[in-house]
């Protein structure tokens, strides 16, 4: 079996949701927040929401927001569909937001001012990242530690990577192609899906693609 140059780091995640100060009663004031709010505050409410988006309708907190408070499906449907892998820059995806809001206001101005049900409270998301003991070598290992570890790690591995590697890739496909050299089995892993799928499915997913190279 392949053994890698540098063994890939597990890592224990934790994270801490905040609620800020910011608070938004209508869809108008929603825009302006959008521009001025932390970038951990674009994250808690985008990648962060995905690790509980299959109770919900939308895979954010805005586009959930904008349906249920608004009862604005056009604009749910509009910030639900902003993926999320596109990004490895959070002010991008801001960027991407805001755009999506302001066409909005633009086309439907009567929209902007009507009271939504309940305000949108901005929240940020503080991410605490610790070493595990736990190392790969080879596929064997990577499968083991991926297997066992915790959903918020897996999380913090395989979604939250975009933006600390700034790449369109995940912790392990990264470490597969760089340290393993299997460009193929890196981007067949990199294709699960974490955006429809819940993360014990994409776990699932994740170790259906690497089991088969582990015998070869």
């Amino acid at each position: 079996m392949k053994q890698a140059r540098e063994p890939f780091q597990f890592v224990s995640a934790f994270y801490l949701v905040v609620v800020g100060l910011e608070s938004a009663h209508t869809l108008r004031e929603f825009g302006k927040q959008l521009t001025t709010v932390s970038r951990d505050s674009i994250f808690c409410h985008t990648f962060h929401s995905l690790a509980t988006h299959h109770y919900t309708s939308y895979s954010n907190d805005f586009a959930q927001w904008a349906m249920a408070a608004c009862n604005e499906n056009e604009l749910a449907e509009q910030l639900g569909a902003i993926d999320v892998r596109q990004f490895v820059e959070l002010d991008d995806l801001r960027s991407a937001l805001v755009h999506t809001v302001d066409n909005h206001l633009r086309a439907s101005p009567g929209s902007g001012d009507r009271p939504a049900f309940e305000p949108f409270f901005f929240s940020e998301t503080r991410e605490v990242a610790l070493p595990m003991p736990m190392r790969a070598s080879n596929l064997a290992e990577l499968a083991e530690g991926i297997r066992h570890m915790s959903l918020l790690s897996l999380h913090y591995h395989f979604v939250n990577s975009r933006l600390r590697l700034h790449l369109r890739t995940n912790d392990f496909s990264h470490w597969i192609a760089q340290e393993l050299e299997l460009p193929e089995l890196a981007a067949q892993v990199n294709r699960v899906d974490f955006y429809t799928n819940t993360l014990p499915e994409v776990r699932e997913g994740i170790l259906s693609y690497i089991n088969p190279w582990i015998s070869r």
